[in-house]
């Protein structure tokens, strides 16, 4: 028989996690840690657990994404819904059904960052979160997970005019500091005709990118 909910509470799982780079509040760079499904079904198994799996439940269009029919658009103009997955989760005589959303980190994941291994680990997570709330195995693990904020980038956050933007404000810089601009481009073994080709990258990617949303 599964210890009860109290014993398990007390479990330190620490030992048994492994880690995923993150920030704390003043934005420096930690380990969290994290239990790893399997290891959180062996667990069960090692303190009085007979069954334990978990069923990813699929749509009725019959797959495991689960999203809203509204789109949501952002301050920046990008379009995005709202993704989940379900899971059954199996402990002996206990059925749990639960969502988790696809997050990338704190951002949310978009329709151009969508993969199996994010839905996968999603449903993951899942289980390991309906275990903690229903056996008290690993609770202690998310207290405070939901309030960091992760190293992973939303690079649909990005905009390379800021690329642009740290150069010119350099450039500006030493010129003001009395480097002249002849100088500059004889350090860069580049020519003035180069170096107005270059700044105007960033606008011929962005033109690009366009061009490539639109096939």
């Amino acid at each position: 028989m599964l210890k009860s909910y109290s014993e398990l509470r007390r479990m330190n799982v620490l030992p048994f996690c492994e880690h995923r780079k993150a920030k704390d509040d003043n934005g420096k760079e930690i380990n969290v840690p994290y239990l790893n499904w399997a290891k959180c079904k062996d667990l069960l198994h090692n303190n009085g657990a007979e069954v334990v799996y978990y069923t990813p439940l699929l749509t009725d269009k019959g797959h495991s994404l689960f999203m809203s029919d509204v789109e949501f658009i952002d301050k920046n103009g990008q379009k995005n819904r709202c993704y989940e997955v379900r899971v059954e989760t199996v402990i002996d005589d206990k059925r749990i059904t639960m969502n988790y959303p696809l997050l990338n980190g704190t951002y949310v994941v978009r329709d151009d960052t969508m993969n199996q291994l994010r839905v996968s680990n999603a449903q993951a997570r899942c289980f390991v979160k309906a275990v903690a709330i229903h056996t008290g195995l690993g609770f202690e693990l998310w207290l405070k997970d939901d309030v960091l904020d992760t190293t992973e980038e939303d690079l649909s956050l990005h905009s390379i005019f800021k690329i642009k933007e740290r150069i010119e404000k350099i450039i500006t810089a030493k010129l003001q500091n009395g480097l002249d601009i002849k100088d500059l481009y004889s350090a860069l073994s580049i020519n003035e005709k180069t170096f107005n080709l270059i700044m105007q990258y960033p606008a011929q990617l962005n033109k690009f990118e366009q061009m490539i949303k639109k096939l």
